[in-house]
């Protein structure tokens, strides 16, 4: 795994990007950076085999290298499903199919997987049993999340499952703070320096837009999912299920 040094090399005031130097480091920048982050991807594993249908489709929107893709298919047991990998940029996808065709190699599973290079609010969700969109929502424009959340919604199958992780804010100011410093102490644990930390914060700015857990909630229930929850907590980070 290469380390991520991206903010120490780098004096760069350019914005986040997910360009070939992020996916070079991507896996050892989620374990650092994303508290729970590894709970959340066994966690996938095990909701596929729990709610993935024979014969449906999975959509990892926002599938980056494809951590949660692979999750899924470990985990589903029923035959004839088949993935859907999509992300926009072209590094994180070059390296997912790279990623999926040695597991090809490797495994040779029953579920089969297409890694497309798409925009997620073009594409179409069509007889799905589960759906995945980890820390990809909180990079859209504010105004794109709830077309794509009905979007996912109207081509869900019935009892189909969404899971939906992001960073978030707090209602409450003095908890925003408590927890921004304690995600901040959970870097620089993970040998991230102050100066790394500050840089990054910049290069985020504008470009991750978080929002409350309660604005997620209601714009699920908005889409027509009937029952969600909150099922991992770690700071300011959240995974929450959802089912239609």
């Amino acid at each position: 795994m290469t380390t991520d040094e991206i903010y120490r090399q780098t004096s760069d005031d350019m914005p986040f990007r997910f360009n070939k130097d992020v996916a070079n480091v991507f896996p050892d920048m989620l374990q650092r950076s994303i508290p729970g982050y590894a709970a959340t991807i066994e966690a996938i594993g095990s909701l596929a085999a729990r709610y993935v249908k024979a014969n449906t489709h999975c959509y990892d929107l926002g599938c980056s290298l494809g951590a949660a893709t692979l999750a899924m298919r470990q985990g589903i047991e029923q035959p004839g499903c088949h993935i859907v990998s999509v992300d926009t940029a072209p590094a994180m996808i070059e390296r997912c199919q790279e990623i999926v065709a040695e597991d090809n190699r490797l495994f040779a599973p029953a579920t089969s997987v297409e890694v497309v290079a798409a925009d997620v609010r073009e594409t179409p969700i069509v007889n799905a049993s589960m759906v995945v969109l980890n820390y990809t929502l909180q990079f859209l424009a504010m105004d794109d999340r709830d077309a794509l959340m009905r979007s996912i919604y109207d081509g869900m199958n019935d009892g189909g499952l969404l899971v939906l992780s992001e960073k978030v804010v707090d209602e409450n100011e003095e908890m925003e703070t408590l927890l921004v410093d304690l995600h901040h102490e959970h870097k620089r644990r993970n040998n991230y320096s102050a100066m790394e930390i500050s840089r990054k914060r910049a290069a985020l700015e504008n470009v991750l837009i978080p929002e409350t857990v309660a604005a997620h909630r209601q714009r699920l229930k908005d889409a027509g999912f009937s029952h969600t929850a909150v099922w991992l907590r770690y700071f300011n980070f959240v995974s929450i299920i959802a089912i239609r």
